[in-house]
């Protein structure tokens, strides 16, 4: 009768060997992942990362620099969408600001296969298949939406909502993902036109033929700066097929998984979202279309 009870000692004792042996594997994954993370932040720092000149963050874009991405053709004062990010970015990666060098690289230039002057280049290159071939690419820091251009005389001008634009004349440029957008998310009660280039586009809407034209956001901006100054952004909205922007760096570049590290934090604590209505949304005259 006695052995009873000493099996139950034994078994219990077993249950709790086990048990603690649970809560040091747990433990043990737990400081192996800090381990990891606080591994993967240090390879990030100022000191460690491989720079084109140490100590300094060298940052590439073209010339002239428009708005709404910089402003005044000075990417160095923080403002515009591109340059408060490039800024944000710098500050994630340990940089402070007077440690953040600029230089000119033409568009062209930056995607360019062979060896780079810069550490990252931020001049709204879109990710490709191809471009990725010849360069590295940090996660998104954007995803341009669709636009609607009217002019301003015209009655789409004030429109608020998509619904508001079913029974307009649109105008889209063939091959562009703008005319899956307008069908898809505008649902016209008539078929867009569609033109062969965006110059027979551009002008369709300079001489009324189409009420508004559907582009990215993007070749909004510029359509109503410099093509066409009597037209305005009726407003933006989401769409399948959006253009990917991501941080240029030199194919095979150790600085790539940093920067996207530093996009991905700037998205979840919200920064990217801030900046992006800021420079990109209502404030920058593009409000978004329910």
């Amino acid at each position: 009768m006695a052995r009873l009870p000493l099996l139950l000692v034994i078994a219990l004792l077993a249950v709790g060997v086990a048990a603690c042996g649970s809560d040091d594997d747990g433990g043990s994954s737990s400081a192996e992942a800090t381990a990891t993370a606080t591994a993967a932040a240090d390879a990030c720092a100022p000191d460690q990362l491989a720079l084109v000149n140490a100590g300094q963050l060298t940052v590439g874009t073209d010339k002239p620099a428009y708005p709404p991405y910089f402003e005044d053709d000075d990417p160095s004062n923080g403002k515009g969408f591109e340059s408060a990010v490039t800024y944000a970015i710098a500050e994630q990666l340990g940089f402070t600001e007077d440690a953040v060098k600029w230089t000119v690289v033409p568009f062209n230039a930056s995607y360019a296969p062979g060896e780079k002057k810069f550490d990252f280049d931020i001049n709204q290159i879109s990710i490709t298949p191809k471009r990725a071939e010849r360069v590295d690419f940090s996660d998104p820091y954007y995803t341009a939406p669709q636009a609607v251009v009217s002019l301003k005389s015209s009655p789409t001008a004030d429109a608020t909502s998509l619904s508001e634009l079913a029974d307009a004349k649109l105008g889209v440029q063939i091959g562009t993902t703008s005319l899956d957008a307008v069908t898809e998310k505008i649902q016209p009660s008539s078929q867009p036109q569609v033109f062969n280039d965006s110059n027979d586009t551009v002008r369709a809407l300079k001489i009324g033929r189409v009420d508004a034209i559907v582009v990215d956001l993007p070749t909004a901006f510029y359509i109503t700066a410099a093509q066409v100054p009597s037209a305005k952004i009726v407003g933006k909205f989401d769409a399948p097929g959006g253009d990917y922007w991501g941080l240029l760096a030199e194919k095979g570049s150790s600085l790539t998984a940093c920067l996207t590290q530093a996009v991905d934090k700037l998205k979840s604590n919200g920064t990217l979202n801030r900046l992006t209505e800021r420079w990109m949304g209502g404030k920058a005259g593009a409000p978004t279309l329910g």
